[in-house]
């Protein structure tokens, strides 16, 4: 009868030690995300819901008045037209100073790791350490520069000095994901008369689309999310959405509208939170194949 009722083994009884981490997990998601569930349900009520001060309350009617008013039609000084201008400006800036970036920095990251010219660990180093200054320093130098080369306040001036201040890291990134893999690759390539051009992009480029992304969503993020350089190079015509979004904020014309800031909020940062959403497995693939490497 007992070989009839096989008992399998009883299932283990958590351990202190994993209910604590279970425990600080929740604790640690609910903390992030209890900001985020603040600027949802605020942005989805009326001013007169708001006024009697329960935050944490869901809406009594789902109201998207104020994401429409952010999106089109949001105070800025004596401007109402919303985040919408900025959203644009923001992808006009970010799209093309992520490619140019990522480009230059996996060309930078595949000739320090392969061919290593003369000076090349030098090279490499004052790279490194120009990307450890704070970019505040270089403000002033930069608006003169782009002001005698009249790109200043244009969107070619802002995304050449997102590309500058851009490269450090991801050439950091691509060299220590091209130093993973054999030179041996590379030697046979030179072998059969490919020359560097080829070998990039013929071998090494189509190797390394995971930290093609990881490098992307490193930059996408950090220059959507920018807001100093904006301010500073963009001009009044090209100001990104950060910028923009802190104008709605500072803006106050009778009753402050908290419904749509938190709208105008969510909307700004609504982008990056997609591109981590739905690139999740890609980015993480990259840093496991190498990205934290060195």
């Amino acid at each position: 009868m007992a070989a009839l009722h096989p008992r399998g083994p009883k299932p283990s009884r958590p351990t202190a030690g994993q209910i604590g981490l279970y425990a600080f997990l929740i604790l640690a998601a609910l903390f992030f995300l209890l900001p985020l569930y603040t600027m949802l349900v605020t942005s989805l009520k009326t001013m007169e819901e708001i006024r009697q001060g329960r935050i944490f309350a869901l809406p009594d009617i789902i109201n998207f008045d104020a994401w429409k008013t952010a999106w089109s039609g949001a105070c800025m000084g004596t401007q109402c037209l919303g985040v919408r201008i900025g959203f644009w400006n923001s992808v006009k800036i970010t799209v093309p100073a992520v490619a140019i970036s990522v480009f230059i920095g996996a060309i930078n990251g595949y000739a320090l790791s392969f061919w290593r010219p003369r000076g090349s660990n030098l090279l490499f180093g004052l790279l490194m350490a120009g990307g450890l200054i704070p970019y505040q320093i270089f403000l002033y130098p930069l608006v003169r520069l782009l002001a005698n080369l009249s790109l200043y306040n244009s969107v070619a001036g802002v995304v050449l000095v997102h590309v500058i201040f851009g490269l450090p890291l991801v050439t950091l990134l691509f060299r220590n994901y091209f130093v993973a893999i054999p030179e041996e690759l590379c030697k046979a390539a030179r072998v059969d008369g490919a020359g560097f051009w080829r070998i990039f992009f013929e071998i090494m480029l189509p190797m390394s689309v995971p930290m093609v992304v990881v490098a992307s969503i490193f930059q996408f993020t950090g220059i959507w999310n920018d807001f100093l350089i904006g301010l500073v190079f963009a001009g009044r015509d090209n100001l990104p959405m950060t910028v923009q979004l802190n104008n709605i904020v500072n803006t106050t014309m009778g009753e402050r509208a908290y419904n749509v800031n938190m709208a105008a909020t969510i909307l700004t940062a609504v982008v990056p939170l997609a591109i981590y959403f739905f690139s999740g497995r890609w980015f993480l693939r990259g840093v496991a194949a190498g990205a934290v490497k060195g």
